[in-house]
């Protein structure tokens, strides 16, 4: 076996156990998500055994001893999130060993473009995520994250190998990182845009049952949902509309022309157009509430059919996915 053969092999093995750990971090988060409640219980009825009554001291006989064990919940979500450190740094050596492999910027296929907007995902989450009040939204940031992983592992797998000569160009690492890391924050933004919806229909304060109802009690307040949604949008939106131009500037050196409607170009375009919607819509009055968020979720499905259908299904300039 050869170096860049050993490299490979090493790049899927971190892949590999980031996916694993990914799914081990999941786990615990979803159980401090289960174990809540009856923390939050437990927390009311020590509490009110702990009251003093009277003028007794609060170190007194009679009085129960504070205890400063952390509740189960929370020891979960710490050790949950941080896995997601160790996702973190997996997913960044995978892709680094990948392009010491291939001696070429590893976004050539499918199988290395999701591996980066998942990273990306990672990373932007660690980020903005990091505030006590967001951190329940790790567990719905982490489902989409491990599709696309498992997705990335097993249709769309590609062997380390060189890119086809039309990829052999200076524009690839610059115009397809740039799309791969916006793609990669809209996927929190559409995530936040969609427990924003969720929290709105099962508003803090007020009584319900039923499933949706249950995963929506932990969530932080819809305007909170909403302002990171928006926030996050504003960071992703420009730098999708650079990928855009700069993959147009590059089309006119390798095909003659800055656009030619293209199925990929097309659906990529309507996309921005889509968040550029979105945008002015959550700064509009009368449509920042639920129509803004609706439109938001619109440009995360037109990004992941842009991703999916377009490079799958539809035959085009782009189609470069590296699927066998």
């Amino acid at each position: 076996m050869t170096l860049n053969e050993t490299l490979g092999q090493y790049s899927d093995w971190a892949f590999e156990s980031a996916f694993a750990v990914l799914v081990l971090a999941l786990i615990l988060l979803v159980a401090e998500y289960a174990t809540y409640r009856a923390d939050a219980v437990a927390e009311r009825e020590r509490e009110r055994v702990l009251v003093p009554s009277g003028n007794a001291p609060l170190d007194g006989p009679g009085r129960v001893p504070e205890s400063n064990a952390r509740p189960l919940s929370q020891r979960l979500g710490n050790m949950g999130r941080a896995l997601v450190f160790v996702v973190a740094g997996l997913q960044i050596a995978s892709i680094v060993l990948r392009g010491l492999a291939t001696e070429r910027f590893p976004l050539g296929n499918m199988y290395e473009f999701v591996a980066m907007a998942c990273a990306t995902a990672i990373v932007f989450g660690l980020v903005v995520l990091r505030k006590p009040s967001y951190r329940i939204m790790w567990v719905y940031v982490l489902v989409p994250v491990l599709i696309l992983m498992f997705l990335a592992a097993t249709v769309l797998y590609a062997d380390a190998a060189p890119v086809v000569p039309a990829l052999r160009s200076f524009w690839l690492p610059i115009h397809v990182t740039i799309i791969s890391v916006g793609s990669g924050i809209f996927l929190v933004s559409g995530v936040a845009s969609l427990l924003f919806l969720l929290r709105i229909r099962f508003p803090k304060g007020e009584a319900h049952s039923g499933v949706f109802a249950s995963i929506a009690q932990r969530l932080p307040d819809a305007q909170t949902l909403d302002r990171l949604a928006y926030r996050t949008t504003i960071i992703g939106f420009p730098l999708f509309g650079a990928g855009i131009i700069l993959g147009a500037i590059w089309a006119e050196a390798a095909w003659g022309r800055f656009w030619g409607w293209d199925p990929k170009e097309t659906v990529s375009f309507i996309t921005w157009v889509i968040y550029a919607a979105y945008l002015h819509a959550r700064a509009t009055s009368g449509w920042r509430n639920t129509r803004a968020a609706w439109i938001n979720v619109a440009g995360f499905v037109a990004m992941l059919f842009n991703l999916f259908i377009i490079n799958m299904v539809v035959s085009g300039l782009h189609s470069y996915a590296g699927l066998n």
